[in-house]
């Protein structure tokens, strides 16, 4: 039997291989104090994770269900913000969300921890031991149980096995990975403002490998908060003749998964700003000093950031026989039931789930993850009373991409296509439905004048 250690990453091929007989020797936690409420684990608390155990939390209660949120960490903060974190246009530690005080007002439990496999024979889910920064045990390895299961685990860039990019290219995946981007960026801009000799090839030039939606906003975020950087006494970096952005695409335009009159005006406006796209050219490899495309060609870089293709957590992909697609989702049915077990449910970017009349698989928007978490609703609630499970109908209500505050551009039902001020107040709306969901009408509404009020008080940007 294998010995849980600190620093230890458990996945559930070795787990299920070989250590399972470790997590059934280990008493199984109970959910409640009373055994006969129906237990929903819910492992993930991302958009949709998050916003699912608030609603049965709020509709159910304690006393009429038992629901319990699994994830890794201690906050969370909604996704498509984080390239305004790495920017510094956004603060992570104001905009998150703590789940111990939310789970205590919404009535569901929450419990730290990694989901490193699962028992579907027992209904049981596997969750590795916490250790603090000096590799002392926090929490032991737990086994919990439960009779719905919600895997809403999200999605992690994807590298495709680029040589170099894991170690020297930075994702967006964490607010710790943004944080940590935001960090590098400073340091950047501080170090040329301080040396007297002339800049490297490469110093202050950021390359963003992938033109998707993150891509593209956040080489616009970062247009604006370098410059913005640059204006805080820091007098010896010329903006406009130092910094460079360039945005990388291997298809043919940026912007793929969208419309095209949206990718055209998104592409303007960059150029526009003096951001130098290059579509049509695939990243072969990325070092410490810059990235290469194709075979040939060096392009020096102080800072990458991959944002090329997201696909979920690997240890999906031997979840104890649960059918996963080559990204590592989920197959689910139009139920959102993982396809095999009646008793396992995915949803957001961890589920593949291809609807009738549809090709493909939903994409992996935050209005998908929104409507797939209110649907689980009523399907717990059949559950309890023993009715099937309904089917989803997922509705597309459009895209919106906003360049910071440079511009923003929309396409929505029906092909109307929008911008500017209207397109922002729609894109911000968007959060503010999210917000909505986990904390209630009246919190955000307040949330809200308080950040009015405090965007006179604070620096622009995040400058520590």
């Amino acid at each position: 039997m294998q010995i849980i250690t600190p620093g230890m990453r458990l996945v559930p091929e070795a787990v299920l291989a070989n250590d399972a007989a470790l997590f059934r020797t280990i008493p199984e936690t109970p959910a409640h104090a009373d055994s006969s409420l129906h237990r929903v684990i819910i492992v993930g608390g991302g958009a949709g994770g998050l916003e699912l155990a608030t609603r049965l939390g709020r509709k159910f209660g304690k006393r009429r269900l038992s629901v319990t949120l699994v994830d890794r960490n201690r906050t969370h903060i909604w996704k498509p913000l984080l390239h305004e974190v790495a920017s510094g246009a956004l603060s992570a530690s104001i905009d998150s969300v703590e789940y111990i005080a939310h789970a205590s007002r919404h009535h569901y439990r929450y419990r730290i921890g990694e989901v490193v496999g699962i028992d579907r024979s027992r209904r049981q889910v596997f969750v590795a031991p916490s250790f603090d920064d000096d590799g002392r045990q926090i929490i032991p390895p737990r086994v919990l149980g439960y009779d719905t299961l919600v895997l809403a685990v999200g999605s992690v860039s994807n590298d495709f096995g680029t040589p170099g990019a894991a170690r020297h290219a930075i994702a967006l995946d964490t607010a710790e990975q943004a944080a940590r981007f935001n960090k590098r960026m400073m340091d950047a801009c501080l170090r040329a403002n301080a040396q007297y000799e002339q800049l490297s090839p490469g110093q202050l030039h950021c390359v963003i490998v992938g033109a998707g939606a993150t891509g593209v906003e956040l080489a616009a975020e970062l247009h604006k908060s370098m410059r913005e950087i640059a204006s805080h006494n820091l007098d010896n970096i010329d903006f406009e003749r130092l910094i460079r952005i360039t945005l990388i695409e291997a298809g043919p335009r940026i912007l793929p998964a969208l419309p095209e009159h949206l990718a055209r005006a998104s592409a303007r406006l960059l150029v526009d700003l003096g951001v130098q796209i290059r579509c049509g050219i695939r990243v072969t490899e990325v070092t410490e000093e810059g990235i290469r495309l194709g075979e040939k060609l060096f392009v020096p870089a102080e800072l990458v950031v991959w944002s090329a293709g997201i696909k979920a957590p690997d240890f999906l992909k031997k979840l104890d026989g649960l059918e996963t697609d080559r990204i590592n989702r989920l197959v689910v049915d139009e139920t959102l039931q993982a396809r095999g077990d009646e008793n396992v449910f995915a949803i957001a970017d961890c589920a593949s789930c291809v609807l009738p009349g549809y090709d493909n698989p939903l994409p992996p928007r935050a209005q998908t993850a929104h409507q797939q978490a209110d649907h689980l609703v009523k399907v717990v609630a059949a559950r309890l009373v023993g009715r099937a499970a309904p089917a989803f109908r997922y509705r597309d209500y459009g895209s919106l991409v906003s360049l910071a505050d440079y511009g923003s551009f929309g396409s929505l039902i029906g092909g109307l296509k929008i911008e500017g001020l209207l397109a922002r107040l729609m894109y911000r709306s968007l959060y503010k439905l999210h917000l909505k969901a986990v904390h209630g009408l009246v919190k955000t509404a307040l949330d809200s004048i308080g950040e009015m009020v405090a965007r006179r008080t604070r620096p622009r940007i995040k400058l520590h």
